[in-house]
């Protein structure tokens, strides 16, 4: 049997990629000036992480919402969330237009997501909107190509 191949770990991939690695950071941080909040900024990125399977950006992003003070309700209904009554309208649509931004393949965003997002959403909102879902979608990308692992509650990698 062949053995596993050793992936970079994310302190090697900021190394090795520094300049993109930077890049990323400030598309990630750039809708903090938004009016979009910290909450919905996490749980955006959290659902574009469940959509993705990407455990180490779950735990992550889980973890940033609980410090937000987000219920754990709430967090545990971002996975289901259409079926869900914890969440605004607003939040609904930023939903609906993470997934339609994640699932591109299934033929881009529907007009009627952009409807809602846009009734939802300034435009300048809606533009750090979409940076927030494209960067974590780049982040989910990294992390799931290197095999990325989340902290254990002991401190250490999995």
């Amino acid at each position: 049997m062949t053995p596993e191949p050793v992936r970079l770990d994310p302190v090697a991939v900021q190394r090795l990629a520094p300049e993109t690695w930077r890049a990323l950071i400030a598309i990630s941080t750039a809708a903090k000036k938004s009016g979009l909040g910290d909450e919905l900024i996490e749980l955006v990125k959290l659902r574009a992480s469940l959509l993705n399977g990407c455990h180490y950006c779950i735990a992550m992003h889980t973890g940033i919402s609980r410090g937000l003070g987000v219920s754990e309700q709430r967090i545990q209904a971002v996975e289901h969330w259409r079926d869900s009554d914890l969440f605004s309208p607003r939040e609904r649509a930023a939903f609906a237009w993470t997934d339609g931004l994640t699932h591109l393949a299934k033929g881009g965003v529907p007009n009627s997501v952009y409807r809602e997002a846009s009734e939802a959403f300034s435009e300048t909102d809606l533009a750090a909107l979409t940076s927030v879902v494209v960067s974590i979608n780049a982040w989910n990308r990294i992390a799931l190509a290197y095999g990325f692992q989340p902290e254990t509650e002991a401190g250490g990698r999995r």
